[in-house]
């Protein structure tokens, strides 16, 4: 009863159109009111504050909104625009060069944002146009754009990678290193679908840069290429924490663009926290619903019942069971965005996994790829909404320009999954 409540009135919020929190938000609630049917309401409600808090009241937790501050900082900071510039200057001049620089800086800023959308928004404005005026179609340059974007949910410090840890038990830091390798390959897959797809154009080339404006624009990036290399040197040395990481990031951003670039004015920093508030409340706001939503099921015992159905379905084979998960996380990442999805679906893996003998950072890694890759999956796909709006193209056109790019990512996913080393080799 409990279950059909739960999930019959999510999928009807859900076909209404209301946010994915007040979906998981809302079913909860009516399905906690149905379960203690006979009890007094204010007895039912009463637990809904200590659930709230005791979700979002985690100290991991806290490197979510000095991420996205620094991200925001960064951002501000021009340091898109440089990283851009940086990689025109280096591969430029090659055939198909424009699409190599959407990868590119979308790869390194990816580790800087933190975040798909973000990344998509910050470099779509210059990269989508440029790459269109070198002779790619509009649909094609917003859809790469979108790809590439997803990156920044796998490359570290990745927020996604913050959530998932929090909910596992497992090392933050860990799960950075663990991300690198299959950030990169999948940087490296939608590099060659670009090149492949830009044989059959008539490309414009730049003009090959000088040693001189190579280290021009190289000295220009050069403190936002060190953000990244500070977060993530200074968790691998022990320094200090993910946590303490996601503060330096913050400071560090503030200092660059105040004394360094000088692009960012002290009266711009309530606009700057404005919008890392409204950000960080979005994200807040669904790991709470979707806290919920994991509490009615465990509750219900739906989560256990869940698990032993999908380990019964694997029959303890390895194989099966990743197959299930992919196939349920790409569906899953169509509708849902990556918090929700890891808040209803890390519960039910976990224990499967375990039993199974599948190490828990390969298993997060290959549940973060698979939301990555649904950032860029039509209908609902967060990224493509915002390339679309950058490429001045409808949701049509960008989902036919897409599927090369899917099934590229698709099979990168595949090789992720089956050969962990790819996520562990670092580790």
């Amino acid at each position: 009863m409990v279950a059909a409540v739960l999930f019959i009135t999510f999928a009807v919020l859900l076909l209404i159109g209301a946010p994915i929190a007040v979906c998981l938000g809302a079913s909860s609630v009516i399905s906690m009111i149905v379960q203690g049917a006979g009890r007094p309401l204010e007895a039912i409600m009463s637990s809904l504050p200590r659930l709230v808090s005791s979700s979002t009241s985690k100290f991991v937790l806290l490197a979510i909104p000095f991420f996205i501050l620094g991200g925001n900082i960064m951002e501000k900071a021009g340091i898109s625009q440089k990283l851009i510039r940086l990689a025109e200057v280096c591969v430029g001049h090659i055939r198909g060069g424009m699409a190599m620089v959407c990868v590119i800086v979308a790869c390194f800023f990816a580790a800087i944002s933190g975040s798909g959308p973000a990344t998509v928004a910050a470099l779509g404005l210059i990269i989508v146009p440029a790459m269109i005026k070198a002779g790619y179609k509009p649909a094609f340059a917003a859809a790469l754009m979108a790809a590439a974007g997803a990156i920044g949910v796998i490359i570290p410090p990745s927020i996604t990678f913050v959530v998932y840890g929090s909910i596992s038990d497992t090392s933050i830091g860990t799960l950075f290193i663990a991300g690198i390798l299959p950030g990169i390959l999948m940087g490296a897959g939608l590099l060659i679908t670009a090149l492949l797809v830009g044989r059959k154009t008539k490309l414009k080339t730049l003009p090959k840069a000088t040693g001189k404006e190579r280290w021009q624009a190289f000295k220009d990036a050069f403190w936002g290429l060190l953000m990244p290399v500070i977060i993530l040197g200074g968790i691998y040395g022990g320094i200090f924490t993910p946590t303490e990481a996601a503060a330096v990031s913050a400071v560090y951003g503030l200092f660059v663009g105040i004394f360094i670039y000088k692009t960012i004015k002290l009266k711009e920093l309530y606009a700057i926290l404005v919008d890392s508030t409204s950000t960080t409340a979005t994200v807040m706001f669904i790991t709470a619903a979707a806290s919920l939503f994991a509490y009615v099921l465990t509750r219900a015992r739906l989560d256990v019942a869940i698990s032993t159905a999908l380990q019964n379905a694997t029959g303890g084979n390895v194989i099966v069971f990743f197959l299930i998960v992919n196939i349920l996380l790409l569906i899953a990442g169509c509708f849902l965005d990556s918090t929700s999805a890891l808040y209803i679906f890390t519960p039910l893996f976990v224990p499967v996994a375990q039993a199974l003998g599948v190490d828990m950072v390969h298993l997060g890694v290959v549940m973060i790829v698979n939301l990555a890759i649904g950032l860029f999956t039509p209908p609902v796909g967060v990224n493509l909404y915002v390339a679309c709006g950058v490429g001045d193209v409808n949701l049509k056109q960008i989902s036919k320009a897409v599927v090369p790019l899917l099934i590229t990512s698709i099979i990168v996913l595949l090789l992720i999954t089956y050969i962990p080393q790819i996520s562990l080799a670092l580790v």
